[in-house]
């Protein structure tokens, strides 16, 4: 059976990965403190990682051209960093033209290049491509790729330049030419895919004995409105946050907004579970099931709160939009619940069973109750979300995870 199965393989990368080993294996410990780790220079067409560019390990697939007139285009921005000078031969401003999560290591590699070399900047000689200058299903095309110089441009730099761009978090870096280094990302939906789903830093959680709190203010410990259960007949209950699956203040994601027809607002990933029925939403225990919420629609009912305390009820969705907000916030409630400006939705996402999922981080929880912790240490995606979605990968049937992780966990 698949669920045993993969409950004996995450017992086991339990035990192999529980904070109480911590003092056993790598990491600070007594002794000597270890010199800063020298940076060696890339050599001539040489890349990094060590595998093609458009393979998993590195940016990625190639996912079709962007154009002005295309509905992705928004998901491009442009970068006006000062401390960047971009080439912009067409003059149109296209070499500016980035995914965030591009421009993100590009201002990061920029600061490194200053450090390194006082004076001289980074420059950019191709970004974005809108004119068709580079090969069939280059990732210029996309946003997700730039081909970059110092501003001096000083070729005994170029090698030392590609090892900086490695250490800005660039996912595949080619000293392709005597003239350029080639860099590139992987694409932001893929990166959203794998780390599940998020709610934004300025979304409003119901804490217990206090006034609503900012997404990005809350901490594990509190206790937050959930609704106990996934069926018809659960109800509000406050529930402790155990950890974070996903923190990342700093980030811009697309974040579909649920609007309803009472005025309760809700903002979440694609891929993370919404509870809706359909049909009459006056109904007082209709039934429900879990959609990502990029599949979520006008006239689908969601569970809103109100009415008086513990009192929830259906509302009609009546408008979603998708924009760009600020942090990516997935917290980890006992209940496996969330109530999120007057919302309620699940704790998971990517896999389509809201009951799957709770049910595979029954051991996240278990461990909290052994030891009080959840082995989690600051921002970035939790050790069990990143070992969930590579088993989920394994064992799950495509059709059962959402498309964005089903490409991201399969290619």
């Amino acid at each position: 059976m698949l669920l045993p199965t993969l409950l004996t393989c995450l017992a086991a990368c339990a035990l192999l990965m529980t904070p109480g080993c911590e003092g056993c294996g790598p990491g600070r410990g007594y002794g000597k403190r270890r010199s800063p780790r020298k940076l060696a220079p890339l050599a001539y067409k040489q890349f990094s990682p060590n595998v093609a560019e458009k393979t998993l390990g590195a940016s990625g697939r190639y996912e079709g051209k962007i154009t002005r007139n295309s509905e992705r285009f928004k998901e491009l921005t442009p970068n006006y960093n000062p401390d960047i000078i971009f080439k912009d031969e067409e003059n149109t401003g296209a070499d500016r033209m980035m995914t965030q999560r591009c421009k993100d290591k590009l201002n990061s590699l920029a600061i490194s290049v200053m450090n390194l070399w006082p004076g001289v900047r980074l420059r950019v000689t191709e970004g974005w491509d809108e004119d068709g200058h580079h090969s069939e299903e280059s990732l210029h095309y996309e946003g997700r790729a730039v081909d970059i110089t110092t501003s001096d441009r000083d070729r005994n730099k170029y090698a030392m330049l590609a090892r900086l761009a490695v250490e800005a978090g660039f996912d595949w870096v080619y000293y392709e030419s005597k003239a350029h280094i080639h860099c590139s990302v992987k694409s932001d939906h893929s990166v959203a895919a794998r780390s599940g789903g998020c709610f934004p830093g300025d979304a409003l959680v119901t804490v217990e004995n206090g006034p609503p709190k900012f997404m990005r203010d809350l901490r594990p410990g509190e206790r937050v409105l959930t609704l106990s259960g996934s069926d018809s007949g659960a109800e509000l209950a406050y529930s402790e946050v155990l950890t974070f699956l996903d923190r990342d203040p700093a980030s811009h994601k697309l974040f579909y907004t649920v609007q309803t027809e009472d005025g309760a607002r809700l903002s979440l990933t694609a891929a993370h579970l919404l509870f809706v029925s359909q049909g009459n939403c006056s109904e007082a225990r209709a039934a429900l099931r879990t959609v990502y919420a990029s599949d979520a629609q006008p006239g689908h009912c969601v569970l809103v709160t109100g009415g008086g305390p513990g009192r929830r009820r259906l509302s009609g969705i009546t408008r979603i939009t998708v924009t760009k907000r600020r942090g990516a916030f997935a917290p980890l409630t006992a209940q496996g619940t969330l109530v999120v400006g007057g919302v309620v939705a699940s704790c998971y996402a990517v896999v389509d069973q809201h009951s799957l999922a709770h049910w595979a981080f029954s051991l996240l929880r278990l461990m909290h109750s052994w030891t009080g912790t959840s082995g989690y240490r600051g921002d970035g995606v939790h050790w069990y979300a990143e070992l969930l979605h590579w088993l989920g990968g394994i064992l799950l049937d495509s059709g059962q995870l959402h498309p964005l992780g089903a490409t991201l966990a399969h290619r």
